[in-house]
């Protein structure tokens, strides 16, 4: 007779609400054994980490909790009072949130902050402190561990920062560890060195709860998906099953949304049908489905029985009436750079003239030297040539502290380059006066990774829309509001937006709100730096959409920043690379990624393909 052993932790039925609003998590059931990875992917917003936070007891003093069944390692987890959770909380279970610079305190070193958790969980004597936190740094991967430990966050990479945060969950050696978004915003390198720390963990015993919207982190890492939307887990099961076969219409759109190399050129997000809500018993995925019936919207399909509970986590299941249906996809559309390239053929046919499209953006041997404060100079773009062409989006890509960033900089003319040039137009960008820069400066836009901290919160939209719409010469009253609605339509949003404030959007909206200010100068050529990196991957599907849709009716060109090689694949037409400041390799994108030249981009390409823990 086979012995099941117990699981590490078991919820049935979780149900969680604040004050006397509604469920955000309405009948949650999991189940994670040791040496285990369950990932618990959706949208914002979908209720992955409350139920985590549920589960270290930090929901705070308003929430309603209620459930069946709630248990880590036996140990009935609704009946602890906060003097027990403290005990608990780090000590057995230990949570990674995404934002190392804010989960670190910035006033203490690495190393003081990992002491902490030593001194609070009583795990070494003081004597064994120091040698001990130099042990966690070894093992998470940090180079130069006695160093690093008496440096501040702000003076580590993203990369670093997060594997000093996880030693720090780490310290008193948890026997379940719930990591909410590790890896979001890091390059793919520092990336799969943070997945290869974690799946070692679990590979040692460790149960992990993984947080993710980014699939191909999961389908990495994970043994088993949970998949959630509007706080119900609508599908799970073995991950090569779930991200392989999926059942419930929602993973099937969510992973239509993932860029691959297949459905390059096509759009992502997948048509929203306008059907009724459903009632409070019903599917709340039913107002997006295309399947959807008067029975999705009466009633959501029961889960497993809970004495159940075990096999069906092992098995595959979706609460869904109509699983495995067919699942509409919008049709393929022109790549952006093969459209404006028709369009610029066809209007040389007519003229008699050269198809070859103009040249927008010149950077001509540009180098940027920094130095730190021990006067130590720092080279960090060297000797950079590339172009931009009208119509056409390039990639930039490198990993954290390449120089990307300084690049776009430079090519903005938000910063001088020590040497070579930069022409916009035709005509000298760099080395000018800001003075005569400016009849242009409305041709060159940029949109930024995090456009929360470039609003001024202070503002709401119409007044964000309204500076921009001053700088091009719109008169005050009506005209500029008008104009202003124009344009929040032009990027999918409707006017009842503006009269909201940056902090009352979501990040897909406030993304969409800063793309509507850069087109508020008329641009030719638009800078995105990171512009989808912290958006889950439905609201990103949307936003790449939006610029492939404005590219192609407005004929803007894209510098494209990002270190999402998948993204960077979908959208661009030639890529260049960047490995410390330098350029390593550039071409058509079809080119460097099936036919890499230099070592580094080989580098790049495997850390972003990974491979699998399923099995």
């Amino acid at each position: 007779m086979t012995v099941t052993p117990s699981p590490l932790l078991a919820v049935d039925g979780l149900q969680v609400a604040f004050g006397t609003g509604p469920d955000v998590v309405r009948e949650v059931s999991l189940t994670l054994g040791r040496g285990e990875c369950l990932a618990l992917v959706g949208e914002s917003g979908s209720g992955k980490s409350v139920t985590a936070r549920t589960l270290v007891g930090m929901t705070g003093r308003h929430a309603r909790v209620r459930a069946r069944r709630l248990e880590f390692d036996g140990l009935d987890l609704g009946a602890l009072t906060e003097r027990r959770w403290r005990q608990l909380r780090g000590r057995r279970i230990g949570l990674v949130l995404q934002d190392a610079l804010v989960s670190l305190d910035p006033l203490r070193t690495v190393g003081a902050e990992i002491t902490e958790a030593l001194r609070v969980h009583r795990t070494v004597d003081r004597p064994r402190a120091r040698a001990r936190v130099l042990e966690l740094l070894t093992d998470v991967g940090v180079p130069e561990p006695q160093r690093r430990a008496g440096q501040y966050p702000h003076q580590l990479s993203g990369g670093l920062r997060q594997r000093a945060l996880i030693a720090s969950a780490l310290a008193a050696g948890p026997e379940l560890l719930l990591a909410d978004e590790p890896t979001t915003a890091l390059d793919a390198t520092v990336q799969a060195q943070v997945l290869d720390l974690l799946g070692d963990l679990v590979d040692r015993g460790t149960g992990l709860l993984l947080i993710s919207h980014d699939l191909s982190v999961v389908e990495r890492l994970a043994h088993r998906v949970a998949v959630m939307y509007a706080g119900v887990v609508v599908e799970q099961g073995p991950a090569g099953q779930v991200l392989g076969d999926p059942q419930h219409p929602y993973t099937r759109a969510l992973l239509a949304a993932v860029p691959g190399r297949t459905g390059r050129g096509r759009p992502l997000s997948t048509p929203r049908p306008s059907n009724p809500a459903a009632g409070p018993d019903g599917c709340p995925y039913a107002a997006r489905c295309a399947l959807a019936d008067d029975r999705c919207r009466r009633e959501l399909p029961a889960a497993p029985d809970a004495a159940d509970a075990a096999d069906a986590a092992a098995g595959h299941t979706a609460r869904c009436w109509h699983p495995g249906g067919p699942l509409p996809l919008p049709p393929a559309e022109p790549r952006p750079l093969a459209a404006a390239a028709a369009a610029a053929a066809a209007s040389a046919a007519t003229a008699g003239r050269n198809a070859e499209p103009a040249v927008l953006l010149e950077v001509d041997g540009v180098s940027k030297t920094y130095r730190g404060q021990d006067g130590t100079a720092h080279r960090v773009v060297r000797d950079v040539s590339f172009t931009v062409t009208a119509g056409e989006t390039l990639g930039l890509v490198g990993e954290s502290g390449s120089g990307k960033t300084t690049l776009a900089r430079i090519a903005l003319g938000l910063l001088e380059p020590d040497t070579g040039t930069v022409r916009f137009t035709g005509e000298p960008w760099s080395g000018l006066p800001e003075r005569r820069r400016r009849p242009r400066r409305g041709l060159l836009q940029l949109v930024q990774q995090d456009p929360l901290s470039s609003f001024d919160p202070r503002h709401d939209v119409r007044r964000i829309l309204a500076e921009a719409l001053a700088a091009t010469g719109v008169p005050r009253g009506p005209a500029r509001d008008a104009r202003a609605v124009e344009l929040l339509d032009q990027v999918g949003l409707p006017g009842t937006v503006l009269r909201g404030r940056p902090a009352q959007l979501s990040g897909g909206q406030r993304q969409r709100v800063a793309i509507a200010r850069a087109l508020a100068t008329g641009p030719r050529l638009l800078v995105c730096d990171e512009p989808v990196s912290a958006l889950d991957v439905s609201i990103q599907a949307q936003v790449l959409d939006l610029l492939s849709t404005l590219q192609r009716e407005l004929g803007l060109a894209l510098l494209f920043v990002s270190h999402d090689l998948g993204v960077v694949h979908h959208l661009s037409d030639r890529l260049i690379v960047l490995k410390d400041g330098e350029l390593v390799e550039s071409g058509t994108v079809d080119e460097v990624f099936d036919h890499p030249e230099h070592p580094y981009t080989r580098r790049l390409l495997a850390s972003a393909a990974g491979g699998s823990r399923v099995g």
